[in-house]
């Protein structure tokens, strides 16, 4: 099992990243953004947290105008599993993979702390190592992570069981408690929490170990 770690300028999450993923038993690459190519036969993308460009412009659009995106791009158009983690996900909805928007706290804060989550759905390789409804922890650490989007994609990500975590208490004013969602085939994931930094005795929980179990279990078992 392969995966890839995309690093941009101004991203702090990466090794935590990288070391989820071989704690899963994957192989990692460490890809920079100017790289025009992805590593060849790569399982799954990773997209880490941090603040790409310093968030100029809007959080994660620069980023996605990076030489690396045309490539996980191209990935993702042929069916491959993407991840992406807080700025990961406002990569992704900039770069057109996810729909939706992040917006900036409700409270306009920035906000640093561990929360409850639930697991709406379990139909996902990212999650269906999970008991359906089940409540768990991962750490948030964002400026600007309230999920908007209009009423009709909301009721389409409801309808298509696309919402893979929501917020069990509302902290940021993302429309229905959102805290991640998944691409209409199921193989994109872009969420807010951190569960790279749960996945050690260390940390304050190791929720995060199962969502990458899980991903890893679904290559096994294919």
């Amino acid at each position: 099992m392969k995966a890839a770690v995309v690093v941009f300028p101004g991203s702090n999450c990466d090794r935590e990243l990288t070391v989820a993923f071989q704690m899963a038993g994957f192989s990692v690459d460490n890809v920079w953004h100017k790289d025009a190519e992805l590593p060849h036969d790569i399982d799954i993308v990773g997209l880490p947290g941090g603040f790409s460009f310093g968030d100029y412009l809007r959080c994660g659009a620069l980023a996605a105008q990076s030489m690396i995106c045309g490539a996980l791009k191209a990935h993702a158009e042929r069916g491959g599993y993407v991840l992406g983690i807080c700025n990961g996900f406002q990569m992704l909805t900039e770069m057109g993979l996810l729909p939706g928007v992040l917006l900036r706290n409700a409270g306009l804060k920035y906000l640093c702390k561990t929360v409850n989550l639930r697991v709406p759905t379990t139909n996902s390789i990212f999650s269906c190592a999970y008991d359906e409804n089940e409540v768990i922890q991962f750490p948030i650490a964002h400026h600007d992570g309230n999920f908007f989007a209009d009423d009709q994609t909301l009721s389409a990500l409801d309808a298509e069981d696309r919402v893979a975590f929501r917020y069990v208490e509302n902290i940021n004013g993302s429309r229905q408690n959102i805290a991640g969602i998944l691409s209409s085939n199921r193989r994109v994931l872009g969420m807010m929490p951190h569960p790279e930094r749960a996945v050690e005795d260390i940390h304050q929980s190791v929720d995060g170990s199962k969502l990458f179990s899980s991903v890893a279990g679904a290559f096994v078992s294919t």
